[in-house]
């Protein structure tokens, strides 16, 4: 079997790392630096020590902070303006999947060379320009945008569109278990679950599962399935937030290499029209979609079952069912909804949600099973 690995240049897990950021910027070339985040963030004490470090360094650092929830592409070309405007020669991005998306297209549109525009952009390999020196450092547990080549950005009222380019791959990740320590329970159930996706989803994706990428996603299930529930109901055990950390890193990994599938195609839509976050939306479905694959994918379901479950089972349908009963055994642990009306979706909204999950093929064509928009109605309506 042939197959092709890329993931993030460098990865640090240190805690209290976030102080070293001045060090680690002069170590990629920078010294007049962009770090882009959101007001959640800024609102915390979580930069201070970072912008503390930074003075004593006697270094620039220039804060965007707008960044929002499902950013839109405004948001991306302000941020870029900024950084250009700066004269910034390194980007960090700090902060969840949104921050970290937002951060990768500015380190590439305000380059002083580039010369694409956003728009030109969307896809996958379109973005071909250099871009400035990048380095993530994630506050949740969840995306693995440190590790992955993928931008997300809403485009209009309901819609997104992706960047999908390896020049989108940061230099540095820098995992510091400190900085998640103030998540609230719910946003730490939802980014964990998240992740959780990231790794079911990648070991069965249609197109480019390799053993590489398998072998993360096993992992990464068993580092995040044993410790989220800790990790929700402690909040300060800093040991099974390193742990849901490098869980959601190696599960973005792995999903960098094998993508996702019709989980994230049908959450996509929750986000677009309801502002779910991602992570709670990728929950919502992620049941019923496994139900829905289980003709196609009983087999590699029941090869991850173990993980999750010391149940023992006697065939491929048997442990695929052991592994949805441990994943909705662990969504109803640490309090996440598991119905659509519980998060404020309309019933008449199902026949437009189906719809617009169509349009997300770069996402349905790595589905172990093909799934039609009547699929897709059907999916939202046993959730609902």
């Amino acid at each position: 079997m042939g197959f092709e690995f890329a993931t993030t240049h460098r990865v640090l897990v240190e805690v209290g790392a976030a102080k070293r950021l001045p060090e680690l910027c002069q170590q990629l070339g920078g010294s007049r630096v962009m770090l882009v985040t959101d007001p959640g963030i800024r609102s915390t004490p979580l930069l201070k020590p970072v912008e503390d470090s930074f003075r004593t360094a006697n270094m620039t650092l220039v804060i965007f902070d707008q960044v929002s929830a499902d950013p839109a592409d405004s948001v991306v070309l302000n941020a870029a303006e900024q950084a250009r405007d700066a004269g910034a020669d390194l980007v960090i991005g700090f902060g969840g999947g949104s921050s970290m998306d937002v951060a990768k297209l500015v380190a590439l549109l305000s380059h002083p060379k580039s010369s694409q525009q956003l728009s030109d952009i969307y896809g996958v390999g379109l973005a071909t320009g250099p871009r400035l020196p990048l380095l993530q450092v994630p506050t949740t547990a969840g995306t693995g945008s440190e590790v992955t080549p993928v931008a997300i950005v809403t485009t209009g009222a309901t819609t997104k569109a992706g960047v999908v380019a390896p020049s989108l791959l940061p230099d540095l990740a820098v995992l510091d278990a400190e900085l998640t320590l103030g998540l609230p329970p719910q946003v730490t159930a939802a980014t964990g679950v998240d992740a959780m996706v990231h790794a079911i989803e990648a070991y069965t994706s249609a197109h480019k599962k390799n053993p590489y990428s398998d072998m993360l996603a096993r992992e990464a299930l068993r580092l995040l399935g044993g410790n989220l529930a800790t990790a929700v109901k402690e909040g300060s055990n800093l040991a099974a937030r390193e742990a849901c950390l490098l869980g959601a890193m190696m599960a973005g990994q792995a999903f960098a290499n094998a993508p996702v599938a019709a989980v994230h195609a049908l959450a996509y839509p929750l986000g677009g029209h309801f502002h779910i976050p991602h992570g709670l939306s990728n929950s919502l479905v992620l049941p019923e979609v496994l139900r829905f694959n289980l003709p196609k994918a009983a087999p590699l379901y029941a090869q991850l079952a173990s993980i999750l479950s010391d149940r023992p089972f006697a065939d491929h349908e048997d442990g695929a069912g052991v592994l949805i009963a441990a994943l909705e055994s662990l969504i109803n642990e640490v309090g996440l909804p598991t119905k659509l009306r519980e998060v404020g979706v309309s019933e008449d909204s199902l026949d437009v949600l189906a719809s617009d999950a169509m349009l997300q093929q770069r996402l349905l064509v790595n589905n172990p099973r093909e799934v039609t928009e009547a699929d897709a109605l059907n999916i939202y309506k046993a959730v609902y």
